[in-house]
């Protein structure tokens, strides 16, 4: 039991006022960690979440208590500080990054309805294309297109508990000659592109293609049913281009 310890979260109702009033707490979310495992500790703090979405003002954050089962713990030892908000000078940022409290939330905004099982990757309604976008023939250049993937819909809400699914979007479009300055074209993409322009059977018209990605983070069950939050690289396309 020496090595147990008792992890607990509270909403901070009211601040307290040094020597005039304690400050009142509400607990959100308790957990029994050993401190020998090296792992993420994964706490729900909805409950203090909503009341602050309700009201925003009497968001005061939270209080993160930390207490060894054991009473016979050393008492120097109990009183240490366990919960560190920021890197200490021995301890470099890679490390820190895998250790620092880390408050994830995800909002539904409603763009995004339920959807069937059928459509699995189901695209949102396309506006209306900007005239840089539109060409003479109908045809559209290369750009980033909405694209909302549903966890549930291609069968992998089984192991992902959060979020239910996020915009990763995709790129399509024609690249046509000759590459214009807003189509992010490399200077082989342009030779690609004059050569096809001379000889289409040589040589493919470049490629509508991501050019720049960003990373999502997600809470997902290992293989022992444990809460693991992890951030996962290149899964949205920030910006396309002719490539």
């Amino acid at each position: 039991r020496r090595h147990l310890q008792q992890v607990l979260v509270h909403d901070i109702v009211k601040p307290g006022i040094r020597g005039r009033r304690e400050p009142i707490f509400r607990l959100v979310d308790t957990k029994i960690v050993d401190i020998r495992d090296s792992e993420t500790i994964v706490l729900d703090v909805k409950p203090a979440v909503d009341r602050w979405l309700e009201s925003p003002s009497e968001n005061h954050g939270l209080f993160v208590e930390v207490t060894p089962l054991d009473a016979n713990t050393d008492v120097a030892f109990t009183n240490r500080s366990h919960v560190r908000l920021r890197r200490s000078v021995d301890e470099d940022s890679t490390e820190w990054l895998s250790k620092q409290p880390l408050l994830l939330t995800y909002t539904d905004d409603g763009k995004n309805s339920p959807r069937s099982g059928s459509d699995i990757l189901s695209r949102s309604k396309r506006a209306p294309p900007s005239r840089k976008h539109k060409r003479k023939d109908g045809r559209e250049n290369c750009r980033r297109h909405p694209l909302y993937v549903d966890f549930q819909d291609v069968g992998w809400n089984d192991w992902i508990v959060a979020p239910p699914g996020y915009d990763a979007y995709y790129c399509h479009g024609d690249c046509p000659f000759p590459l214009a300055d807003h189509l992010n074209s490399t200077n082989h993409a342009i030779v690609q592109t004059l050569v096809n322009s001379v000889n289409p059977s040589a040589v493919p018209k470049a490629c509508c293609v991501p050019t720049s990605l960003t990373s999502i983070s997600m809470l997902y069950l290992d293989e022992e049913s444990k809460v693991v939050l992890k951030n996962y690289q290149d899964m949205a396309v920030l910006g396309c281009g002719c490539r």
